[in-house]
């Protein structure tokens, strides 16, 4: 498929994906992103995963540059939809989607071994409602997600940057938070969780400031799962906030 950001994109095309921006003269711009990609090696566990259900379950980067592209495309039926963002090593997906057959749930994970554990984890479950996409979160809700079309958004231990100069490149900023509100639909629920105190003290400002969204911090969502992440967040001593909004 060509590189609409080196080729130039079709009318009517979808501005060009994150690391594919260029500047005025062709050099690759920079931008702050909300998580970095990390290493790719993949062990002989994630390896069987991807060769088994990629082709499948995972959806090709190249392929949301086309205009066409769409994700309910992906799963053959018209579906009410969900969306993670970054799913991690899937724990927390295949338990959800597998309560929830009748909706369909795309993981947005950038970090590759990631997507074959999760991959893994719903092949195992037998499940057929989840698909994977590596694209960025930020981009893929402004371009790929419609208006107030969700169902849910789940956003389960994001990175939390924790140095202050890092800061900036947090997911849950007012930016994105108005952006997820306009992707909810009236009524579904946005469900976070962190285990650093400094974060869910954001999301708490960021989220409360967000007009369009109503909630706060919430007991512990029982149906989320015990995670590899918060498993290392309460072993390390830290405090796991939940926390839930709903659009208005």
């Amino acid at each position: 498929m060509p590189d609409h950001a080196a080729e130039g994109a079709a009318p009517g095309a979808r501005p060009a994906r994150p690391h594919h921006k260029l500047t005025e003269d062709g050099r690759r711009m920079r931008e702050v992103l909300s998580y970095s990609r990390r290493g790719t090696r993949f062990t002989p566990r994630q390896q069987e995963a991807w060769d088994a259900y990629a082709e499948r379950w995972w959806v090709p980067d190249e392929a949301v540059d086309d205009p066409a592209f769409s994700l309910a495309g992906c799963f053959g039926r018209t579906a009410p939809l969900i969306v993670e963002i970054g799913p991690g090593i899937g724990e927390s997906t295949a338990a959800l989607a597998a309560s929830r057959p009748d909706h369909d749930v795309v993981a947005i994970e950038v970090w590759r071994p990631g997507v074959a554990d999760t991959l893994g984890r719903v092949g195992a479950a037998g499940l057929t409602n989840v698909r994977l996409l590596s694209v960025d979160a930020v981009w893929s809700m402004e371009h790929l997600v419609g208006p107030d079309s969700l169902a849910a958004l789940w956003t389960f231990f994001p990175d939390p940057w924790h140095k202050t100069r890092h800061h900036k490149r947090r997911l849950v900023t007012p930016a994105f938070a108005h952006l997820a509100a306009t992707r909810l639909a009236p009524g579904a629920e946005w469900r976070l969780a962190t285990d650093w105190a400094d974060y869910a003290d954001q999301m708490v400002e960021v989220l409360d400031a967000e007009p369009l969204l109503a909630g706060g911090v919430v007991e512990r969502w029982d149906e989320r799962p015990v995670t590899k992440f918060e498993r290392k967040g309460l072993a390390a001593g830290r405090a796991i906030t939940d926390l839930a909004y709903v659009r208005a």
